[in-house]
């Protein structure tokens, strides 16, 4: 239901934009989130986005760098990646939440993309 595109190497101070495409769900009814997990590491949230896109959450080792957006019109979610580091370096999975509030816990999120790798070299 999750497809995750666009990750790939690229240099440190480049910029990546993922995709996930939702496929088989009223769209606009999910909150969608990004996370990531990096070799070695814990899984980590990202950022999030409300059900119309007037909200926006960013972790902050990615604020300011990272903006999340959607367009419910082609149920899809982004997450516009930008002055990447190695640090960023990592599998960023997309998922979906049924309930109306923004969690930044990957419990509470009830369906997973396949992930796509992100990798940022010195």
């Amino acid at each position: 239901q999750l497809q995750a595109s666009g990750g790939g190497l690229v240099q440190s101070g480049g910029s990546l934009r993922l995709s996930c495409a939702a496929s088989r769900l009223t769209f606009s009814s999910y909150v969608m989130g990004w996370f990531r997990r990096a070799p070695g590491k814990e899984r980590e949230f990202v950022a999030a986005i409300s059900r119309s896109g007037g909200s926006t959450y960013s972790a902050d080792s990615v604020k300011g760098r990272f903006t999340i957006s959607r367009d419910n019109a082609k149920n899809t979610v982004y997450l516009q990646m930008n002055s990447l580091n190695p640090e960023d370096t990592a599998v960023y999975y997309c998922a979906t939440r049924e309930r109306s509030w923004v969690t930044f816990l990957a419990s509470g999120y009830d369906y997973w993309g396949q992930g796509t790798l992100v990798t940022v070299s010195s």
